[in-house]
C-alpha cells in the first residue's frame, strides 16, 4: 500500500499551513468507509482543479487543468498526483510563494460519492455535490496521464454547449434613435473581439475567427478571475495613451504581433485592456435569443473588473448626454443598442446604431506611390479603395498620418503582394498613378476623413492603421 510519504517529502510544515499528516509507514489495514469528495480551485503558477476521492483513510487525488467536464462531448486531462490525508478536504488558504503549489486554495464543491468499480487504470464513481453531480469516469491512457469523463448528461436537461465560430454582431451607421428604449455604449476606438473561457484559460478570437490569444497575454488573468465559469464574452481590446485615452496607433504595435516573448515584452510597455459589453454564453446556456438588457444584467454579475480588463457602463436615457460625454473624452462616439435587441452573430442589425464623432472608414490598399525628398525610397502615399462588383473602386489616396515605423511595416508588407497591373477596375487619376508601384488588395487599414467628393473620393484623409481583424469582403462604404 502507498504511504502519505510522498505528500510529506514534497512539503515544509514550517512554511505551509497545509495540513501536516503523522508519520505513518502505511495506510490504515482496515479500509475505510468514508465516501466523501472534495473538488478545490487551486490558484498555484497555473490554474487547475484539485479532484480528490476518500479511500482507506486517504484522499486519492487529480489535478484537473480545466475542471469536471460538465457534459459527456469532453474528455479533460486528469494528472493523478500524490495521496492526500484526510484532513486536507478542509483546507482553504494560500500555500506560501516557492512552495510546492504555492498559490490560493478555495473549496469549489464537497459531497459524497458511489463507487461503481475501483481499479488500478479506472475509476467509475457517482458523485452527489452541490455543484456537481452524476456518474463520471476517470481512467489512465497508455501513457501515464488519466482522463475524467461524465458519463450520463448534463444535471441540466436544457445544458447547450458553448457554440463554435461566432462572428460577432455588427452595428449600423446613423443617428441617435428618437424613441425610448435603448442604451448607450461608448465607441472605444480599438479592436473587436470574443473571448471565450473555459477551465480558467482563455481564447481570444478576432472579428474574421483568427485565434489571437497569443498576442495579448495580459489577459490571461481573466480566465482565472472567471474559474470555472463557462463563458463566451463579446468586446473591444483597446490601447489606452499617458493621459487614459483609447489610441488606435499604440494598440497597432500589438495587432501584428504572433511572437509570444515579443507579445509579453509589449504587454509591458503598451499594455491592452479588454472592455466586455455583451455576453454571448453562459454556463450551459446561448444567450442569443435573450435581450440585451438581459444580456447586460448577466454580464454586470460576472463582476468583470481587473488592470486589463472592464465592464464600461451603459446609459439608458439621453443618447444626447451620451455623445456629449463621449466627445467631451476624446471618443470615437457612442453605439446606442435597443433594449429588447436579440443578438445576431455575424449581421449588421438596425438594433445597433453607431453614431461617430469622428468620420472613419475602412479601405483596401491597391497600391502606393513612391515618396520624395525624407520619404525617398519608401512610400509617399497609398492608393486606396473599395470593393464594389467583384472589383476595387478607386476612392483615392492617403499621404498622412504616418510615422516612420508605421511607413517600414507598410512597405515590408506590400513589397511581397507586388504586380504589374492595377488592382482598380475605375480610372485611376494619372497624377496618382504616374509612379504608382500595385498590388494585390489583400491588406485593409482605416483612415480618418472630413466628408466624400461628389465623385466619390475621400477629402483630407489620415491614415489610422491597419485593421487585420477586418477582411476586404467585409469593407464597405459607411453613408
Amino acid at each position: 500500500m502507498a504511504t502519505l510519504g510522498e505528500y510529506r517529502k514534497k512539503r515544509n510544515p514550517a512554511r505551509t499551513t497545509e495540513p501536516m499528516p503523522t508519520k505513518t509507514k502505511t495506510k490504515p489495514k482496515t479500509k475505510s468507509e468514508g465516501n466523501s469528495f472534495v473538488v478545490q480551485e487551486h490558484h498555484a503558477s497555473s490554474l487547475h482543479w484539485d479532484f480528490r476521492l476518500e479511500r482507506d483513510g486517504v484522499l486519492v487525488s487529480w489535478a484537473i487543468p480545466k475542471g469536471i467536464p460538465p457534459d459527456p462531448k469532453t474528455n479533460h486531462l486528469a494528472v493523478h498526483v500524490e495521496d492526500h490525508p484526510l484532513e486536507y478536504a478542509n483546507f482553504e488558504g494560500t500555500i506560501a510563494e516557492g512552495e510546492y503549489g504555492g498559490g490560493k486554495v478555495i473549496i469549489w464543491d464537497r459531497g459524497t460519492y458511489e463507487t461503481e468499480k475501483w481499479t488500478d487504470r479506472e475509476v467509475k464513481v457517482v458523485l452527489h455535490g452541490r455543484r456537481v453531480q452524476g456518474r463520471f469516469v476517470l481512467f489512465q491512457t497508455r501513457g501515464k496521464n488519466w482522463m475524467i469523463h461524465r458519463m450520463d448528461a448534463p444535471a441540466r436537461p436544457d445544458w447547450q454547449p458553448m457554440p463554435e465560430h461566432v462572428r460577432p454582431m455588427l452595428a449600423t451607421l446613423g443617428s441617435l434613435p428618437k424613441d425610448d428604449g435603448w442604451a448607450f455604449e461608448m465607441k472605444w476606438d480599438g479592436v473587436r473581439a470574443l473571448i471565450q473561457v473555459d477551465g480558467g484559460r482563455i481564447t481570444i478570437t478576432s472579428r474574421n475567427d483568427n485565434d489571437v490569444t497569443v498576442s495579448y497575454p495580459e489577459l490571461r488573468g481573466l480566465g482565472e478571475q472567471l474559474g470555472s465559469s463557462l463563458v463566451l464574452l463579446d468586446g473591444e481590446i483597446v490601447a489606452f495613451d499617458a493621459d487614459g485615452r483609447p489610441s488606435f496607433g499604440r494598440l497597432q504595435q500589438r495587432m501584428h504581433v504572433t511572437s509570444a516573448p515579443a507579445a509579453r515584452r509589449l504587454a509591458t510597455t503598451d499594455p491592452a485592456v479588454f472592455l466586455a459589453f455583451d455576453l454571448l454564453y453562459l454556463d450551459g446556456r446561448t444567450l442569443f435569443d435573450v435581450p440585451y438588457q438581459q444580456r447586460r444584467e448577466l454580464l454586470l454579475g460576472l463582476d468583470i473588473e481587473g488592470d486589463h480588463w472592464q465592464t464600461p457602463p451603459a446609459f439608458e436615457g439621453s443618447g444626447s448626454a451620451a455623445v456629449q460625454a463621449s466627445k467631451e473624452q476624446g471618443l470615437e462616439g457612442v453605439v446606442a443598442k435597443r433594449l429588447s435587441s436579440r443578438y445576431q452573430p455575424g449581421r449588421r442589425s438596425p438594433d445597433w446604431v453607431k453614431v461617430k464623432n469622428i468620420r472613419t472608414q475602412e479601405v483596401v490598399i491597391g497600391g502606393w506611390s513612391s515618396g520624395r525628398g525624407r520619404r525617398a525610397g519608401t512610400i509617399g502615399a497609398l492608393l486606396l479603395g473599395l470593393p464594389d462588383d467583384g472589383g476595387l473602386r478607386y476612392i483615392g489616396q492617403v499621404g498622412t498620418g504616418f510615422t516612420q515605423e508605421i511607413l517600414d511595416d507598410l512597405h515590408a508588407r506590400l513589397r511581397k503582394l507586388e504586380r504589374k497591373t492595377s488592382p482598380f477596375t475605375t480610372e485611376v487619376p494619372r497624377a496618382d498613378a504616374r509612379d504608382a508601384t500595385w498590388v494585390t488588395p489583400r491588406l485593409v487599414g482605416e483612415v480618418a476623413f472630413t466628408e466624400w467628393t461628389g465623385d466619390g473620393r475621400l477629402r483630407h484623409p489620415s491614415w489610422r492603421g491597419l485593421r487585420p481583424d477586418k477582411s476586404v469582403q467585409e469593407v464597405t462604404q459607411e453613408s
